[in-house]
């Protein structure tokens, strides 16, 4: 048998655009094949920076850390989904430099359906000016030039999402 386990699977996007739905999709059909760890941007950063301010350095360093973090586990044996926007192009080219098995999903969704879908709030708090660095709104989403996978939201669902995602890990590993 093949070993898959060594591999990351980036899904970047902007807020609400489905990331989450999508990893939580993924991770069981990963899971029949190995370890498999999720990093959700939110639940990272409460430990990270629990405080966040989104500045350009935080986000710089957020960023440099969940690939370092993920980088090691890949190295362990362990595949990793990352959850999380990373709107500017340079930290998902950092985790790649660091990540020899790395695969960035384009999770495309269009602004006016990410802020319909927006539970957070995320948009909002934009928009009444409470945050000043909400990708797509203030600060730019740098979409992926060459993603791996381009999954768009308009057309599929989450579960057709993950085995789009899953079939190219299969192919990334068997080549």
């Amino acid at each position: 048998m093949r070993d898959y386990s060594s591999i990351a699977v980036w899904l970047t996007g902007l807020p609400a655009s489905g990331k989450s739905t999508i990893a939580a999709a993924l991770k069981p059909k990963l899971e029949e094949i190995g370890s498999v760890e999720v990093f959700e941007s939110d639940a990272v950063r409460r430990i990270l920076t629990p405080h966040p301010t989104y500045s350009v350095v935080e986000r710089d360093l957020f960023y440099r850390s969940l690939a370092f973090m993920g980088a090691k586990l890949v190295a362990h044996g362990v595949m990793v989904i990352f959850d999380a926007t990373a709107n500017r192009r340079v930290y998902r080219d950092f985790a790649r430099s660091q990540i020899p098995r790395f695969i960035e999903v384009w999770v495309e969704c269009p602004l006016e359906l990410a802020m319909q879908r927006d539970y957070k709030g995320t948009y909002q708090r934009g928009q009444r000016g409470e945050s000043s660095t909400v990708p797509g709104l203030q600060d730019p989403y740098e979409a992926p030039v060459n993603p791996e996978v381009r999954i768009d939201t308009t057309k599929l669902h989450a579960k057709e999402a993950a085995e789009q995602i899953l079939e190219y890990v299969k192919k990334a590993i068997a080549s």
